[in-house]
């Protein structure tokens, strides 16, 4: 009886001892197998698709680079990725600034951390209603009977409506700025919250002025935060065709947009060939972010 006990002990000392060795593959499997299923997966169909021979009509099974030699042959296309270049510049110059700004303010204009929190859940009250509909909501605000061209007709600026403001780059970049602005003030925030006051106090008994303290204290420590503001900002911009397609009346196009439309006119391998090169200029693009800053170490 005792052996027979000892030998149960001893299995069950082995096996306790694979848990303990291989634990952390066994919490880390259900994550590898989520994000192999919804990530690797996808990845490689528009990988595969990308080099499917199509010849206008039909989509056969193959390898040819054609799709992508078309991409970078034809100026439709090149004109896209230059138009979702800036558009991503703009937005990103001006919800820097914006986000910058606000969160400055929340952080260290506002001395009570109940008012500071209040104030920033404030900036997510938009994110209650759809992207579609916060989106639409600047058409009646910038067409030409709409409030700002009304507004600027009455106080004598112009004599008649401004067409450029709606359904043009300038209405769609105005969209990307009201929804996205918000991904810029998130970490900016949360990074700045996390500055010691103390060393602000500190630069100001030294005798720096308020530019000095923002230059060399506030702005570098600020840099995990706008780095990542930055990620938000590029991969919500350059994937998304909504905004191009509602707002922009055809006077702009972007590279997503000209995915999508590829997509639903049946189009796959070249839908898939600009899906694989923005997938690649975004992560070139934020992998170089990646070595600006070492967001680890900062965060």
């Amino acid at each position: 009886m005792s052996i027979q006990t000892q030998n149960q002990e001893s299995e069950t000392s082995k096996i306790s001892e694979i848990f303990k060795k291989y634990s952390a593959y066994f919490q880390a499997s259900p994550l590898v197998i989520v994000l192999f299923i919804f990530a690797v997966v996808p990845v490689a169909i528009i990988l595969m698709y990308s080099v499917f021979i199509f010849d206008g009509f039909v989509t056969r099974p193959g390898f040819t680079f054609t799709s992508y030699i078309d991409f970078f042959s034809e100026w439709s296309s090149l004109l896209n990725l230059w138009h979702t270049a800036r558009i991503f510049i703009i937005t990103w110059v001006i919800t820097l600034v914006l986000g910058f700004i606000i969160s400055y303010f929340l952080v260290f204009d506002l001395i009570s951390f109940r008012v500071k929190v209040f104030f920033f859940l404030l900036t997510v009250v938009p994110f209650w209603t759809s992207g579609v509909v916060r989106m639409t909501s600047w058409i009646p605000f910038l067409g030409s009977k709409g409030i700002l061209n009304s507004f600027l007709i009455n106080i004598g600026i112009v004599d008649e409506p401004v067409q450029f403001f709606l359904f043009s780059e300038f209405a769609v970049i105005v969209s990307y700025i009201h929804m996205f602005t918000l991904f810029m003030v998130a970490p900016l925030f949360n990074v700045m919250a996390r500055i010691n006051p103390n060393l602000i106090e500190a630069a100001k008994d030294q005798g720096a002025s308020g530019f000095q303290i923002l230059r060399f204290i506030i702005i570098p420590m600020s840099k995990p935060g706008i780095i990542i503001g930055t990620i938000f900002i590029v991969a919500l911009v350059a994937t998304d065709f909504t905004a191009i397609r509602i707002l922009s009346g055809a006077q702009s196009g972007s590279l997503a947009n000209s995915v999508s439309v590829a997509f639903f006119n049946g189009f796959y391998p070249i839908a898939a060939a600009q899906s694989v090169i923005l997938l690649a200029l975004l992560l070139l693009f934020v992998g170089g972010l990646m070595r600006v800053v070492d967001i680890r170490k900062q965060m």
